[in-house]
């Protein structure tokens, strides 16, 4: 028999009752945070660089000062550590951005003993790499409703704080509302047990205003084949509620067919809105999903 487990909503949310600086998040979630590095590294040749110099608003390096350059462009307090004149270069600044929303709602705290780990952990760990790996590669990457879109190097630690002090996404099953720009990219990571015209007008939303979309739906391999026969009881970790089904081994089919419809539900919803739509189960490596992920994104950005 396959066992099962649920994380509490205090699971969920690591770290709420502690300080909340970058520091003591990292000290309280080594683990998902150290994963997201590991996974990121994975993926240091997933997109091209896309950093240049240019008008916006963040510091990207000094350079030497060129002969004929006007010289308002010296940066005089750097030049006088040095024997050499120095220009401050900003970064080059794409009107273009990427969202990150993980879904930290009941369900998502469901893990059974054939998964590598829960499928909120999976989540954040993919959403942490997702966004370290995009800032190294030159985009600039927030939090869908939290954090504006940064290129900060501490993005995992940033990203990671926002989420623990975000105490109100514990009860959202579907993203907030927000207000994504024209061209952004969104990704939503999710296991979408969610009644599918939600999840339609939660995309609809999104997509009206011009945004490309990617859906991750994280799940367990027993949601893929329910293993189970015998008397058993069913526990919704949304609802709270919980149905004594009998004989599980004759619900298998129909569960089966039902998981199937819904899945095909929300591939139709990705293709009217021009989306993908990605599945990841828990028992294989995250970086799969990683890797697919910015592949999607690189082709639909296009070339710099």
């Amino acid at each position: 028999m396959v066992a099962t487990r649920a994380l509490s909503a205090h699971e969920r949310n690591p770290g709420r009752r502690e300080s909340e600086s970058a520091v003591a998040l990292a000290a309280r979630m080594p683990h998902l945070i150290l994963e997201a590095r590991r996974v990121s590294s994975l993926l240091a040749h997933g997109l091209h660089g896309r950093r240049r110099a240019g008008p916006g608003e963040s510091f990207w390096q000094f350079r030497p000062f060129v002969t004929g350059e006007a010289a308002a462009r010296i940066d005089w307090r750097r030049s006088a550590r040095d024997d050499r004149l120095y220009v401050r270069e900003r970064e080059w600044e794409a009107a273009h951005n990427i969202w990150l929303w993980m879904d930290r709602s009941a369900s998502m705290g469901f893990a059974s003993d054939l998964a590598q780990a829960p499928k909120l952990e999976r989540a954040l760990v993919l959403g942490l790499a997702l966004a370290d790996a995009f800032v190294e590669g030159g985009e600039r990457v927030g939090l869908l409703g939290l954090t504006r879109p940064t290129a900060s190097r501490k993005i995992v630690e940033r990203m990671a704080q926002a989420l623990v002090g975000d105490e109100a996404g514990l009860s959202q099953d579907l993203p907030p509302r927000a207000e994504p720009g024209r061209f952004d990219e969104v990704i939503l990571l999710s296991d979408f047990l969610t009644p599918p015209e939600r999840v339609a007008a939660s995309v609809r939303e999104i997509a009206g205003r011009g945004s490309r979309g990617h859906l991750v739906l994280v799940a367990d391999p027993i949601e893929e084949t329910f293993p189970f026969a015998g008397q058993a009881v069913l526990h919704d970790l949304e609802s709270g509620l919980s149905l004594d089904i009998g004989d599980a081994g004759a619900w298998g089919t129909a569960y089966r067919a039902r998981i199937a419809a819904h899945r095909e539900a929300l591939a139709g919803i990705v293709r009217e809105a021009g989306w993908t739509l990605t599945l990841h189960r828990t028992d294989r490596p995250a970086s799969e999903a990683a890797l697919r992920l910015m592949t999607l994104v690189a082709a639909a950005r296009g070339p710099v």
